[in-house]
């Protein structure tokens, strides 16, 4: 007499052909469903860097650079400094950001703001991010309505606690936000 199969062997070779179909129908319908999603627009979706040529520093968070043959108006990322109308602050923040930039630059997009420019990343040859140098060294202040990123808020905390640059003496001219609201 031959022996009788038990439930239990059936349950387990029915889960592995459903698993195999479902695999299947997935591996058939994948390249299809993710072939219409706009993945740079995705927050983790990293774009390469661009290669550009300072042209001119404006004050501490605005550049203008060529990259590709391109003219562009750049933002610092994740950054506020100080107005140019906020002496001494906003001079010596722009001149903090023209001491520290070379010549050439990498570029990493993250957006356009409201006024056409590129926010960006700027980079040194050698890695080094601009945007978070200006933190540090406290010639801007992390920009909370626009900057989600715990590195720049540890750097920006970092500078504060130790008194450097704009956070030397205290008040509300360490604060961009609040001065244009309040001279605007």
């Amino acid at each position: 007499m031959a022996p009788l199969t038990t439930n239990v062997d059936l349950g387990v070779g029915h889960h592995r052909l459903a698993l195999f179909w479902g695999l299947a129908i997935l591996g058939l319908l994948a390249p299809w469903a993710i072939a219409g999603i706009d993945w740079s627009a995705l927050p983790f979706a990293a774009q390469p860097r661009q290669r550009c040529t300072v042209a001119s520093i404006h004050d501490g968070d605005t550049l203008r650079a060529e990259c590709n043959g391109e003219r562009l108006q750049i933002r610092l990322y994740c950054i506020d400094a100080p107005e140019m109308a906020q002496a001494p602050w906003g001079r010596e923040s722009r001149d903090h950001l023209r001491a520290i930039t070379p010549n050439h630059i990498e570029i990493q997009v993250r957006d356009t703001d409201r006024y056409g420019r590129t926010v960006a990343e700027i980079m040194t040859p050698e890695g080094v991010s601009l945007n978070q140098r200006m933190v540090l060294d406290g010639q801007a202040a992390v920009y909370p309505r626009y900057c989600t990123d715990p590195a720049y808020t540890r750097l920006g905390e970092e500078a504060r606690t130790h008194g450097i640059g704009i956070w030397s003496r205290p008040g509300d001219q360490q604060r961009p936000w609040d001065y244009r609201r309040r001279s605007g």
